[in-house]
């Protein structure tokens, strides 16, 4: 039995379509210029099993994740599913508090592109001065700067700073973004890269124009109204899905 088969034999129906579902979403990151490395982490709560979440093989480049090379661990630490890979320490610690302490959690990356990393760094942080920066304005919370995440104890400021909202940006380090789908999560990050893209290029051409408050109001009040029957996101992710299934089908196996 090949290591595909052998992981599958062990999976129930829906954890092998978390399976690939989050390698779908690592091969895409990379294609978008998003991964760091061997570095960066992003993980899916197990469905039906409570304390167990799946995540990257420390030392595997996004473009390698597929669905049988995941590691499977619980909150605690322990693998789950027999892989001989290690994971992350600063991934483990970082993920595993949320998924513990935040039931709707179920998706969430972390990622050091230049962009977002650039307005992490910045005073004020994300300014609603562009369409894509609007959809945030309001909707951030933010962490000061404390070393790399491997320390248990940082967990209960993340959690106290985060509050009710689903973005993190961790100051002079880059964001955290918690969805309840892998979809939702996505479409979050995709939005947010661009709002810190075209910051970076506004800012470097002269005085931004600033949008009122009033005006942000009426974006995010409209904006929340156009949604699809799939649900948030899944249009989008289903689109690169097929984009990088006709790059590279191994994501699957």
């Amino acid at each position: 039995m090949n290591q595909v088969s052998a992981v599958r034999a062990k999976c129930s129906e829906a954890e092998w379509e978390a399976r690939q579902q989050l390698a779908a979403c690592y091969r895409i990151f990379d294609h978008l210029g998003w991964g760091e490395s061997v570095y960066n982490h992003i993980s899916v709560r197990v469905p039906d099993e409570e304390r167990a979440f799946l995540i990257n093989p420390y030392g595997l480049l996004y473009s390698e994740v597929c669905a049988s090379n995941l590691v499977k661990i619980d909150i605690d630490g322990n693998t789950l599913d027999g892989s001989s890979y290690p994971v992350n320490k600063a991934g483990f610690t970082q993920h595993s508090y949320f998924h513990r302490h935040l039931d709707w959690a179920h998706a969430i990356c972390h990622t050091h592109t230049t962009a977002t990393m650039a307005v992490c760094s910045l005073e004020g942080g994300l300014q609603p001065i562009n369409f894509y920066a609007c959809n945030f304005i309001g909707r951030l919370a933010y962490h000061d700067f404390e070393g790399v995440t491997v320390r248990a104890e940082e967990g209960e400021r993340l959690i106290r700073n985060l509050g009710d909202k689903r973005i993190l940006m961790l100051r002079n380090h880059g964001p955290v973004i918690m969805g309840s789908t892998i979809p939702q999560m996505f479409l979050m990050h995709w939005g947010l890269q661009r709002a810190c893209e075209i910051q970076m290029a506004t800012l470097q051409m002269g005085k931004p124009i600033t949008v009122p408050d009033e005006v942000v109001a009426v974006h995010q009040r409209d904006i929340s109204q156009v949604v699809t029957p799939e649900g948030p996101g899944v249009s989008d992710f289903n689109a690169w899905v097929r984009k990088i299934d006709r790059i590279d089908p191994s994501w699957r196996d």
